[in-house]
This record gives structure tokens, C-alpha cells and sequence, in this order.
């Protein structure tokens, strides 16, 4: 058996938190640029029925992916696995446990963006929580995703587990 790793083209993480004033929704902010990407759910902070969250935006390089089967590099449709991995990036805020995380495939072109901000969300445009792109709105604040299929891992009972789908 043999393994061969294809490296994501972009990365994003999109939220509709609030900035740190609590009055305000960082959702118009980008987060393209930093080196961690962040799942989150915030209930209660800035009211008793609020309820900030993120979304991870991950795109693969598939025409690469193409380019190898076509190349007898990988063998054909239903003879792989494909597997996704995100890693736990150890920190000292307190951690959520026994939490289902679903992952659904995006239904619309997303531009990666510039942003590095994650406390202030000053970093503006390309996608956020609104938009896929400049000027491009998502039908759905949030993103637009295929949902008639969707993989759900119920595996994080401590909360600092890595994510493999």
C-alpha cells in the first residue's frame, strides 16, 4: 500500500462572534492568512441567547488529483481512500467535550483572503461569514453547502483529539 498526501490550496476560518466590545459581529472579518484555523460555538457570552460560531473553508488542489489518476499515479474511483486530517492545536482556553463536528462539501467558489485577525476582526473582505468573495454574498450567512451529504465525526470525548475524516 502505498500513500500519497495532496496539501490543501486554501484555508479559511469564518465566524459570526462578536468583537471583544460584544456589540458588534466580526462577521464581515477574514481569517484567510492565519496559521491555525479555529471551530467554535460561543453561547451566552453577549446575551443569554446569543450564539457566535466558526466554519473551517478548506479547498483541495483537484485538478492535481485528477492529474495523478490520469497520470496511473492513484488508481481509480472507488479503488482509494481519501482521508482529511486537522491536528489539535494545544492551547490554554478551556476545552469543550463529547462534541459531534459535521463536515459538508461547499457548494460555491470561495477567495481564501489576507486576514490574520481572530480577537478584533479588523481583517475585512474575501470570505467572511457573509460573502464567498468581494462583492459575492453567500445564499445562506455562513456559507452554501451540499447538504443532502455530510460526514459527521462523533469521536472528541476530551475535546483535544485530532480530526481525521
Amino acid at each position: 500500500m502505498s500513500i500519497k498526501k495532496f496539501f490543501a490550496s486554501k484555508d479559511n476560518t469564518i465566524t459570526n462572534a462578536f468583537k471583544e466590545n460584544l456589540v458588534s459581529s466580526g462577521s464581515l472579518s477574514n481569517m484567510g492568512q492565519s496559521d491555525i484555523l479555529e471551530i467554535f460555538s460561543i453561547y451566552a457570552q453577549a446575551s443569554s441567547s446569543s450564539l457566535e460560531t466558526s466554519r473551517i473553508l478548506v479547498e483541495f488542489p483537484i485538478s492535481e488529483v485528477i492529474s495523478e489518476r490520469t497520470a496511473g499515479n492513484l488508481p481509480a474511483s472507488g479503488s482509494v481512500s481519501f482521508k482529511f486530517k486537522l491536528f489539535n492545536a494545544p492551547h490554554s482556553e478551556t476545552l469543550p467535550k463529547e462534541y459531534n463536528i459535521s463536515s459538508y462539501a461547499v457548494s460555491k467558489e470561495w477567495t481564501e483572503g489576507s486576514g490574520l485577525d481572530m480577537e478584533s476582526y479588523t481583517d475585512l473582505g474575501a470570505s467572511n461569514w457573509v460573502s464567498s468573495s468581494n462583492l459575492v454574498e453567500w445564499a445562506t450567512p455562513g456559507g452554501d453547502f451540499i447538504t443532502s451529504s455530510y460526514i459527521k465525526q462523533c469521536s472528541f470525548k476530551k475535546g483535544n483529539e485530532d480530526l481525521e475524516i
